[in-house]
């Protein structure tokens, strides 16, 4: 277990308007081929829509060790920022995707006091992986970037995601220019 766990219950944040947002599960990185661009997968937890990001390499990584419990020897960056937060007392209260611009998605840390931290997604649901954070999509961003997809059988899921990154690239949301791999 790791020692940066420090969310709050899932609640509307203080002092914030709360835009309409979806609660999505963190499905994981999945590689595009034939780019080898890696892709964070998040999946509308009440639905059938997923929501491709594509990320850096370095971000993929991180994301991974989080999904995996991986605990290296010295903390990483985002197990730093994680190891801070609960050293100041700080509590997430969600991680929200809440915009897209031209082909890049935004992010925002927000905290119980209702302070809220722009990031980018990927470094967001790396934190939010490792803090169990709530993780929400605002329903815009996902009404212009998710892609409908009917629930695979358990056992066709490895295969339905391949077909899926097979015929899917980021001119698809991004009105033709691809977005950048800092996302």
């Amino acid at each position: 277990m790791r020692a940066c766990r420090v969310s709050a219950p899932p609640q509307a944040p203080r002092g914030r308007r709360v835009a309409s947002v979806i609660d999505v599960e963190i499905v994981g990185v999945r590689v595009e081929m034939p780019s080898n661009q890696p892709v964070l997968l998040l999946r509308e937890a009440n639905g059938s829509r997923y929501l491709p990001i594509w990320i850096g390499a370095v971000e993929a990584t991180a994301i991974a060790f989080a999904q995996q419990d991986v605990a290296p020897p010295r903390p990483l960056t985002h197990d730093l920022l994680c190891l801070l937060l609960a050293q100041w007392n700080h509590q997430l209260t969600a991680i929200q995707v809440d915009a897209l611009d031209d082909g890049v998605f935004y992010a925002s840390l927000i905290f119980e006091d209702g302070t809220t931290v722009s990031a980018r997604p990927s470094d967001a649901i790396a934190i939010a992986l490792r803090t169990s954070t709530r993780v929400v999509v605002d329903e815009s961003v996902m009404d212009t970037a998710g892609i409908e997809m009917p629930e695979p059988q358990e056992e066709d899921e490895v295969e339905a995601f391949r077909e899926f990154l097979d015929n899917v690239s980021p001119e698809d949301f991004a009105g033709g220019s691809a977005p950048d791999s800092g996302s």
